[in-house]
């Protein structure tokens, strides 16, 4: 089977004169978690920390999170780009800068940083770049958006030593993109907890083969 090569602005970020306008308002979304029960928007208990990922269709990369004993509520959502509220069809069309990302918020006391990280990069293939497997484009990027420096130098302190395993296995650099969470947008009702609600649909998620040091 031959992949049709994507249109060219797919695959790299829109400036801001060419993205989308997007909209004032939040597009409509669920507020309780279909399987845990939880909320899904702020605000949380205290004691929680919340990232965001993102790690190729987020479809898959929610199911993975939810399922994991610490983890409080997960969502699906949008960041890292330009348009403000978009919508998927938006998103998919390469023209709003944004990333496919799920929100993770977990109780540090049952389930650490460091081993949420080691799901992240275990799970998915982080060398590349604007794509994952067949889902070509720039909303398919890795990426780590930290809430604070501390998650910041955790998650760059565990891409140097994965980018080390990796390179002894003979893989290729990492592409991760870490960065201070900006703005996120939750995705429409319907891709919140889509493999709970669609328990045959697609899940794109596969990693190297390699594991975290």
């Amino acid at each position: 089977m031959f992949l049709r090569s994507p249109p060219e602005h797919k695959m790299r970020l829109p400036g801001a004169a060419e993205a989308l306008p997007g909209r004032a308002e939040p597009i409509p979304t669920s507020s309780t978690h279909a399987v845990l029960g939880t909320q899904i928007k702020p605000p949380f208990p205290a004691h929680l920390q919340q990232i965001i990922v993102g790690m190729g269709c987020f479809w898959g990369a929610e199911r993975l999170f939810w399922q994991l004993e610490g983890v409080y509520t997960t969502a699906v959502g949008y960041c890292a780009g330009v348009t403000p509220n978009p919508t998927y069809e938006e998103v998919c069309s390469g023209l709003t800068g944004h990333n496919e990302v799920v929100l993770v918020v977990f109780d540090p006391a049952m389930l650490t940083l460091d081993e949420l990280l080691r799901v992240f990069w275990e799970s998915h293939d982080p060398t590349q770049g604007m794509r994952q497997g067949n889902d070509l484009g720039t909303q398919y990027r890795s990426g780590i958006y930290v809430s604070d420096q501390t998650q910041q130098a955790q998650a760059e302190a565990s891409r140097t030593r994965f980018a080390e395993a990796l390179h002894t296995a003979g893989k290729g650099p990492i592409t991760t993109e870490i960065d201070q969470a900006p703005e996120f947008y939750y995705a429409e009702d319907y891709h919140q907890q889509y493999l709970h609600k669609n328990p045959g649909g697609y899940c794109g998620l596969a990693g190297t083969g390699v594991c975290m040091r």
